[in-house]
């Protein structure tokens, strides 16, 4: 799962990305040309695989991973460089960081729903000038109607100045357009980087109400105050965290607010060599779940042997599962569930 971490220059977004991954990157302007990329990997918490693996005493513990990657560069204050909207889309999802502070080097005051705005007006017209180069292609060789439909309904929908989040495509139209990798389709989350002394403060009711109008959630988060305390020694965060009123660190917060939008679920696989957690979408069928693992467990499906992890835990066994009914065989129907322990069969 790769998150790319955008936003105007000036609103913290790098400073952002070091307070989530817990890394120094540079901050400031002109400390890295526009389009280039800072990566940071962090594990998604989950005491369930830490659980299992006190059970199971394997060789490697493995939680769920997401790749940030803080794209740097902007044409202006209000505008993005168009190296910054190629590398967009080479993402899975976009965290939009909005500037909820002061900064009188920029000479332009703090209005996180004017960058909101700017932002989306950004995509969409980078998303049309994609569709409009599409539709008149298949206008003149007629080659699918079906897809030529789909993208003049599209182009009514950006040229309302909407995001394509927003206007329902059902699955079969999202496959159908995926090549495309239209940013306005991608899942947004915003985090609202605040002063110190505002962190634990509610998000502004007007903004927070935008958000949800346009299919997203908020974060806010005091991202040079996260970066000092990632910083720390693991023992002394929590004292920090008790004193800014927060019960807990961006980064979980985030990583939290991150699963949901993306409707991404745990399944665990366990064993003497590892114990591992694996980020699948909602709704995945077992073999496609077992594509996370390795293409060929999905091309080999025979079938899913699954357990929940709590009673996994509480009879401390897969074979005192299977002999107290808990263990039950699945098909390739079967909808991998958040918590499923599953042991894969297949043969290729």
């Amino acid at each position: 799962m790769k998150i790319g971490l955008v936003g105007f220059p000036g609103c913290g977004k790098t400073t952002v990305f070091n307070a989530l991954t817990g890394l120094a990157a540079q901050t400031g302007p002109g400390a890295a040309k526009p389009g280039t990329k800072n990566l940071g990997v962090v594990q998604v918490p989950d005491d369930r695989v830490d659980r299992l693996a006190t059970l199971y005493q394997p060789k490697k513990t493995t939680h769920a991973e997401i790749l940030f990657c803080d794209i740097a560069g902007g044409a202006g204050v209000r505008e993005l460089d168009r190296g910054v909207l190629n590398s967009m889309r080479e993402m899975d999802a976009l965290a939009q960081v909005l500037r909820a502070f002061d900064n009188d080097a920029l000479g332009i005051a703090q209005d996180p729903q004017r960058e909101l705005s700017d932002l989306q007006a950004e995509t969409v017209l980078a998303d049309l000038e994609i569709i409009e180069r599409r539709i008149a292609r298949l206008r003149k060789d007629g080659s699918s109607p079906q897809e030529l439909k789909l993208l003049e309904r599209i182009e009514t929908h950006l040229e309302a100045e909407q995001p394509l989040r927003t206007l329902g495509l059902d699955n079969n139209e999202q496959k159908l357009v995926s090549g495309y990798q239209f940013l306005t389709l991608k899942p947004l989350l915003l985090v609202l980087n605040v002063e110190e002394d505002s962190v634990a403060e509610p998000v502004p009711g007007a903004l927070d109400e935008r958000a949800h109008s346009i299919g997203t959630g908020i974060v806010p988060l005091s991202a040079s105050v996260e970066m000092d305390i990632a910083h720390m020694p693991a023992d002394e965060r929590h004292e920090f965290y008790e004193a800014l009123g927060l019960g807990e660190s961006a980064r979980a917060r985030f990583v939290r607010a991150a699963l949901q939008l993306l409707d991404l679920i745990t399944m665990l696989t366990v064993g003497p060599d590892e114990c591992r957690a694996w980020a699948v979408r909602a709704g995945s069928a077992a073999p496609k779940a077992a594509g996370k693992i390795h293409s060929d467990i999905e091309r080999g499906f025979i079938r899913a042997e699954v357990v929940r992890w709590d009673e996994l835990l509480d009879l401390g066994s897969e074979a005192k599962c299977r002999e107290a009914g808990k263990l039950h065989v699945e098909g390739r129907d079967y909808l991998v569930q958040d918590g499923d322990v599953v042991n894969f069969r297949f043969n290729v």
